[in-house]
């Protein structure tokens, strides 16, 4: 797992799934108490469906022959927070999915995933704790393994 992401980072561009986990879970404010310059494109907007908070800003790929490449590998909003992290210097991705934290990952950006920003809230002491967000993430139809929860309460002390 990437844990890195830290509040020196400029940027934190975020796609689809943390926005619907955080929003399920009645946590969303989390992400602006963690991190300040939250960015996603109008395809992720589009995609969630309700209306984002005003302080997440709304940004498109300037290079779009390149998203439209990574679509090929991932879902069209995946491919877009993915295009606008690479012509983001400073950034950090936040995305879920295996297939996107694995072309994240190819293309050598920083990212980390809900759970990471879980992980980020605690240290910043934004959360006391991290498992009582897991267990309303589990109740959703979010799928975490159980070696990532493991892994995420020990990383926090709380296994």
């Amino acid at each position: 797992m990437n844990w890195t992401g830290s509040r020196e980072y400029n940027i934190i561009i975020t796609e689809t799934s943390c926005f619907i986990t955080l929003e399920k879970i009645g946590a969303f404010e989390i992400l602006h108490q963690v991190f300040k310059n939250i960015v996603t494109t109008p395809e992720i907007q589009q995609k969630f469906g309700s209306e984002l908070p005003n302080w997440i800003e709304i940004r498109s790929v300037r290079d779009t022959a390149l998203q439209e490449v990574f679509k090929e590998n991932v879902d069209a909003g995946e491919a877009s927070a993915i295009a606008l992290a690479m012509e983001t210097s400073n950034a950090i991705l936040i995305v879920d999915d295996l297939k996107g934290r694995k072309l994240a990952s190819r293309m050598a950006l920083n990212f980390m995933g809900t759970l990471g920003l879980l992980v980020k809230a605690k240290e910043y002491g934004v959360i006391l704790n991290v498992r009582p967000y897991i267990e309303k993430i589990q109740a959703t139809d979010f799928r975490i393994s159980p070696a990532l929860v493991d892994l995420v309460l020990e990383r926090t002390g709380e296994k």
